[in-house]
């Protein structure tokens, strides 16, 4: 199979979809690899690194999209890149189509095979593809909120930390998934007084027994909710519905009742948000105010630590990547439901329900393509 990694265009994303030394491997196993110029530049990785290693280096975007069977991307294509999408050919990234209609309306136009690597799931439920980046937006998350609630960018003041004398911050997280429990060891290190909230009692458990002394876990409901995020510093939203649109849990009336100058920090934004008030930010303009609460909703935020990330990427998504090149998407899906779980868009056709649901379009069960 011919595999495109492409240089990401979305703004300021560093990210690759594939190290030089993942590339490798995929060479090793018979495939031909398309690297567009300088892909890999913004993560730390030099054409001549990708030669190195077997991959044939290409001019332009266009070129890749031509030649290759499988396009690998980290971010979900453009408006510029959805006429270079050919029929039948593998598109394989991160998509979140329920936030995205038009790029949703493009896939079916064209007749491509989009596999998704949100919704690609094991059996336990968990997300393979998705973690690695929740845990650094996660990780991230407590740096950026502890910059912003800076005085010189509209934040309160508060040292998330404190000072002896001093109380430190409160940091409400909500959702005790991989971006929860990262944010919470990066609040609970630098001292913060830490919430987390769920609606799951046994991820609640887990939580009390591996946090330190300064976090606490609840159960998330709007009465109990309502009672603390009034006094919070920051709240971090780390919800997810696979597939799906995130719900909504603070709407713009309560920012009326929050502390000026406190920040919300919306992960769930590449799913549509879970504040009302979110809307996708850059890493250029990454914050704006509304009723003087901070917002800060960076669509790709591991894309500001482009090396470690796509080296985490890389990690996770190459042995599915390979599956699907040595056997092809119909067998790879066939043999390996992970796989499977990742169809979103086949042949013009919706597969993910939570596509289907979030633009009432018709569903399509993968099944019927195999």
């Amino acid at each position: 199979m011919i595999i495109g990694i492409l240089k990401e265009i979305k703004e300021k994303e560093n990210r690759v979809s594939m190290t030089p030394a993942g590339a490798g491997l995929m060479k090793q196993n018979g495939h031909t690899i398309l690297a567009e110029k300088n892909a890999g530049k913004g993560s730390g990785f030099e054409d001549a690194e990708y030669i190195k290693c077997g991959a044939e280096i290409v001019a332009e975007a266009k070129d890749v999209f031509a030649r290759a069977d499988m396009i690998m991307h980290v971010k979900e294509p453009l408006p510029q890149e959805y006429d270079l999408i050919k029929k039948d050919q593998i598109v394989f990234t991160f998509l979140h189509l329920a936030a995205e209609k038009k790029l949703t309306q493009a896939l079916i136009k064209n007749g491509s095979i989009n596999i998704a690597y949100e919704t690609i799931q094991k059996k336990d439920g968990s997300l393979p593809l998705l973690k690695p980046m929740s845990e650094i937006a996660g990780r991230m998350s407590i740096h950026q909120a502890a910059k912003y609630l800076e005085t010189s960018y509209g934040g309160s003041g508060v040292l998330i930390g404190g000072v002896p004398g001093v109380k430190p911050a409160t940091v409400l997280i909500v959702g005790g998934g991989t971006v929860g429990i990262n944010a919470a060891k990066m609040a609970c290190g630098l001292g913060a007084l830490v919430y987390i909230f769920d609606k799951n009692q046994e991820r609640l458990r887990y939580l009390n027994d591996v946090m330190p002394s300064n976090c606490f876990t609840l159960m998330f409901d709007p009465i109990n909710f309502e009672k603390f995020f009034k006094k919070a510093d920051v709240i971090i939203g780390g919800v997810l519905i696979p597939g799906a649109k995130a719900p909504k849990l603070i709407t713009r009336d309560m920012l009326k009742q929050m502390k000026k100058g406190s920040i919300l920090i919306d992960v769930s934004i590449d799913q549509g948000g879970c504040f009302e008030t979110s809307k996708p930010t850059t890493h250029t303009n990454p914050i704006y105010m509304v009723d003087g609460i901070l917002h800060y909703c960076v669509a790709n935020m591991p894309g500001a630590v482009a090396k470690t990330s796509t080296m985490a990427l890389t990690n996770a998504t190459l042995p599915y990547a390979l599956e699907i090149a040595n056997k092809g998407w119909r067998k790879a899906m066939i043999e390996n439901e992970e796989i499977k779980a990742g169809a979103n868009i086949i042949k013009g056709e919706v597969t993910y329900k939570g596509v289907s649901e979030a633009f009432g379009i018709g569903y399509a069960d993968i099944n019927g393509f195999l």
